[in-house]
This record gives structure tokens, sequence and C-alpha cells, in this order.
């Protein structure tokens, strides 16, 4: 999106608001505010209160000096490890901000449902009815919408924004017949749960990181090189526990993983193009696996993942987080790897169709809202 802003409206003035913003002020060059002013939690009920007041009176001293508040792509409407407290409250403390002073709304190619907490649902449903424009990143997002009784007569439906992203100048290793040669990008995330406070969170943690240590145990032994991948720094608590599973039962093997850290989806797309073939969890390593034009297996969390697979023509290819078993998955790895070229080339097909979709949608904005 600032990309977007930035080619085509070079004299805006942006600023982002977000939970980190010397992180973001320093990594993207723009200007940054807090989501929230910064304080030390309070038991106290009155003064919990006068803190939400105080956060509707930053987002209104900020917000009141922008014309237009964009919601660029993301899950914002689901509430994956959400508190009601935490982003659920935010977004509508912004939003209601920006329609009290007049600044106008877009949520841009988000992700919607599901909701599982009915203060979260009135919260962020709260949220999306502020906003002047909407766009969902799949139909399954605007269907959601639609069953829990939103309007979404005027909504669009357009392909993930994070499509549009420039793909890294770092060309993929060439493919060899010898399927011991290949590389594969096995994404880690650290998995507890729809949410993660709830109880059982560490079984099924464990669960998942068993499971995936087979995987690349039955990877090694069969002379693939393997590439471990991760989509947020806190990933690196699962990266550290499937690397201690390798070890313990094959010590040698393990020294030939590449695990490096990513800081960006710039970064975790260099890291793809050095891989063949791609085994993920968290939506956005899907995302970019197929944006590199990578055949990809998933093992999500949501039915997000299992819709874009099938819309890339790899919906065969989709087991659920939690309960995925791993001879399934080695047979779908084995006739991923026996139809890779043809797959890759639709994935391609398809990537190039999104982008073309996104560029219509851009120009709808632009005429429209900027």
């Amino acid at each position: 999106m600032l990309g977007f802003l930035r080619r085509t409206r070079p004299d805006a003035r942006l600023f982002c608001v977000c939970d980190q913003p010397e992180v973001v002020s320093r990594s993207l060059n723009i200007d940054a505010v807090p989501i929230r002013p910064l304080g030390p939690p309070s038991r106290s009920k009155l003064r919990r209160i006068l803190s939400k007041l105080g956060d509707f009176g930053c987002a209104w001293r900020h917000i009141r000096k922008a014309d237009l508040m964009i919601i660029p792509g993301t899950g914002i409407l689901d509430d994956f490890g959400e508190r009601p407290q935490a982003m659920p409250l935010k977004i509508l403390t912004w939003c209601l901000a920006a329609r009290l002073v007049g600044t106008k709304i877009a949520f841009v190619c988000i992700g919607a449902g599901p909701i599982r907490h009915r203060l979260n649902r009135w919260l962020m449903l709260g949220a999306a009815g502020l906003a002047h424009y909407r766009s969902y990143r799949d139909e399954m997002s605007r269907n959601f919408m639609e069953s829990v009784g939103f309007d979404t007569t005027n909504d669009q439906v357009y392909p993930d924004i994070v499509f549009k992203l420039p793909v890294p100048a770092v060309s993929s290793p060439a493919s060899t017949p010898n399927p011991g040669r290949l590389t594969v990008g096995v994404g880690v995330m650290s998995y507890r749960g729809w949410y993660g406070y709830a109880e059982g969170a560490e079984q099924i943690f464990s669960r998942y990181i068993d499971k995936l240590s087979e995987f690349v145990i039955y990877l090694l032994d069969g002379g693939y090189g393997v590439r471990l991948l991760t989509g947020e720094l806190g990933d690196s608590t699962a990266l550290d526990a499937l690397l201690a599973g390798v070890r313990a039962a094959r010590p040698q093997a393990a020294e030939n993983i590449i695990a490096e850290p990513s800081y960006s989806l710039n970064d975790l797309m260099e890291q793809m193009s050095q891989t063949d073939i791609v085994v993920a969890t968290r939506f956005h390593n899907i995302v970019c696996a197929l944006k590199m034009g990578k055949p990809t297996i998933s093992l999500g969390y949501a039915r997000k993942n299992d819709v874009l697979m099938a819309e890339m023509g790899l919906g065969d290819y989709c087991q659920h987080v939690e309960h995925f078993s791993v001879q399934t998955l080695v047979e779908h790895f084995n006739a991923l790897v026996e139809n890779r070229d043809t797959l890759a080339q639709n994935v391609r097909q398809r990537v190039a169709d999104y982008d073309r979709q996104l560029s219509r949608q851009e120009e709808f904005l632009l005429s429209q809202y900027l």
C-alpha cells in the first residue's frame, strides 16, 4: 500500500498507526504514531475507563489531520489470538474517531472471519460498518460478513494485497530431474490454537512441532535440502523447538538445515527463491510462496488457506494444522514433486491475473478516494 501511495500520490503526507511506531518508522521510512498511548496496566476500573477515553483522545488528535485512513490487508476482521480489549477495540476506536472528524475510511483487501468471541464480533463489525469503502481478499470473507448479518451490497472482492509486492531481485535455482537435489522450504509457526492463551495451547504446539519434525526428518533422509521459513519473529520459538527435535533424531543431518531470520515479507520471498517447493502454515507464508511461483502445501489453521490454495489449483494439497497426518503430508509432497512444473506454471498464471485485478482496484481508489 505504501508503494502504491508513494508512486501515485508523491505529494501526500503519510503516517502509520501501529503498535511499534519506532520499528515501523525506521523500517518503512514513514512517520508513525502509537495505536494507543503506552502506560502501565491498572487494576482500578475507573482508571481503565479513563485509559480508554485517553485512547480515543489520542486517536481523535491524530486522525483529524488525515483525509483518508486506509486499513490495508491482513485478517483484520478475524479474532485469531485476540482478546476484545486488544486489536478489536483499537480498530473501533480509530474508526469511530475518524468518522467523527470527517476522515474517510477504507478497508482494502481485508480478511474477515471467523470471529468466535461475541464481544470481538460486536467491536469488529462496528468498526467495519463505519468504513466508506470495503474490499475483501476472498469471497469467503464477504460470505462470512453476510452470514453475520452485515450488509455487503457495495463491497468488492480483490486478491490479497501482498500479491502486489515487488518480487525480490533474486533468481530461483533451477530444479533438476533428481528429486534428491530439490530444496524444500518448511514454514514454521508458533501455533498454539486459535486462541493461543486458551487451555491446551502447549499440547497443540507440541503435537504440531513433533509432526513437522518427523516430516523434516523424512526430507533429510530422502536427500532433500531443507530451508526453514518463519513469518514473525515470535516464530523463533517454534523454529528452535523443531531444530531440537530433528537434532535429537539426526544430529549430523540437522547441520545441513538452513534457518535464517526474516524481518519482512521481502526477506521471506528472497529465502523462498532458494527453494523449489514450500510447505507452510502461516497464511502470508502461503501467499509469498505462491507469489514466488512455488508449488505449495498448506498446513493451515483457517479456511482462508484452503480457499486461496483452491484458487491456485492446489486445493488437493491442504490439511488442518491441528489434525494433519504426516503420512498424508508425505503423499502430498511426493505428488507435488511429480507434478511441480505444471503446477508452478498454473500458479504463475494465476498470480499474474491477481496483479491485474489489484491494478483495477488501485485505479478505483485513485478515482474515488485519492
